[in-house]
This record gives structure tokens, C-alpha cells and sequence, in this order.
């Protein structure tokens, strides 16, 4: 079940909470092409702070993985010289070690779009790597044709097969941390899902960039 959140429950929220110091430190998730990383870098542009794709630290060359102990050792160094800067930090992993950065994020945003929007985009983006005309995921892993289109590790059979499974995992992390819905007590809730087709992302990134500056 989705967890949804009236939009009067968020007026008087701002749309980053921050450490109350001028610190923001933002875990962006969602599933494969929901947005995470036009949306993280278009974040950390506007605030100035450092931008971390998960997918560029856990795939090396080759399409080799990082040990999983290696990989959130990195995360919690980048996060440890970034904690007064702040940061965004985007992709899922969570069972590889990235549930680090959920605990210690201020803000933790959750890209819902619908599946009709993101899918053909991720198709697009697909074939764009292709043919050599958008970088890869993580350098030096290029993406093929077999893998893309007829491998179930591929990226389109990966998003399909995930789509209501991020939904039922991030749901269940709303329940905890949702703002004006979460468990946790509302000075710890700091989770909000952006859904929609497009407007909703829209209007909430332009109120980031309306966010008074020294605070």
C-alpha cells in the first residue's frame, strides 16, 4: 500500500529541514530512471554542497561490484568530510551498505513517479548510452545490447521487476520516518515522497531555490 500525505500536512514544512544549522545532508531515493540523479545534481547545484552517485562508487571497471563492507566504508568517509558542508547522496543499495546514509541524512526524498512516465525515459536513456550518446552509469561500464534488452540483470527488466518493490520498501521506511505521518516522534521524521507526473517535483525544487540562504 502506498503511503500518501495531504498536502496540508506539509504546508508549514519547509521543503528541506536540514540540521537547523544550515547543514543539509539529502538521500535521494527511487527506483531505476525515477529522476534520483537529475534531480540530486539539480539539489546540489542550488544549495553548493558536494553530490554522491552510488552508482559510480559500487560499480568499477568492468561492471565489477564493490565488496559490500568497502563500499558503505566509503559512503560513511564521504559523508564524515562532508558533515558541516552537508550533501546529497543518491541511488538505492540499501542491502549492500547505504542504509548508512539514511541515518544520517536530514533529509531522506523518495521519487515516486508513475511507472508510465519513468519507463520510456529509462528507455531512452538506455539506448542514448548505447549508442554512445550519454555517459554510463559508472565509467568504464558500458552497457550492451544482450544485456540491456535480453538479460533479466539488465537495467529495463530491473526497473520493471523493481517498480513495486521500491514502492513496498519506501512505504514502509514512510510509515517510520513520513513527515506528519511517520512513527517516530516529528522532531526524527524527515522522509517525504514526491509522486505525480512531473509538477510535484517542479514546484518542490523551485521552493528549495526560494529557501532563505542563511539559514
Amino acid at each position: 500500500m502506498v503511503i500518501r500525505v495531504a498536502a496540508s500536512q506539509l504546508r508549514d514544512i519547509p521543503p528541506l529541514l536540514g540540521d537547523g544549522q544550515g547543514s543539509y545532508r539529502i538521500r535521494v531515493l527511487g527506483n531505476s530512471g525515477s529522476g534520483k540523479s537529475t534531480l540530486s545534481r539539480q539539489v546540489a547545484s542550488i544549495l553548493n554542497i558536494p553530490y554522491l552517485s552510488l552508482d559510480e562508487l559500487y560499480w568499477q571497471p568492468g561492471w565489477k561490484p564493490t565488496p559490500h563492507d568497502e563500499f558503505r566504508d566509503k559512503i560513511v568517509a564521504f559523508m564524515q568530510t562532508n558533515k558541516s558542508n552537508g550533501w546529497v547522496i543518491e541511488g538505492e543499495y540499501a542491502r549492500k551498505g547505504a542504509a548508512v546514509a539514511q541515518e544520517h541524512a536530514t533529509d531522506v526524498i523518495w521519487l515516486d513517479p508513475p511507472l508510465l512516465l519513468y519507463f520510456p525515459r529509462l528507455l531512452l536513456r538506455t539506448v542514448l548510452r548505447l549508442v554512445g550518446l550519454e555517459s554510463s552509469c559508472s565509467p568504464g561500464c558500458p552497457e550492451s545490447v544482450r544485456d540491456a534488452f535480453f538479460s533479466k540483470s539488465g537495467i529495463l527488466w530491473w526497473c520493471l521487476h523493481q517498480h513495486r518493490v521500491v514502492i513496498e520498501r519506501h512505504s514502509a521506511l514512510m510509515k517510520i520516518w513520513g513527515l506528519g505521518i511517520g512513527s517516530k516522534a516529528p522532531e526524527e521524521q524527515k522522509m517525504r515522497r514526491l509522486d505525480g507526473w512531473g509538477s510535484e517535483v517542479t514546484d518542490w525544487l523551485q521552493s528549495v531555490r526560494e529557501m532563505p540562504k542563511d539559514i
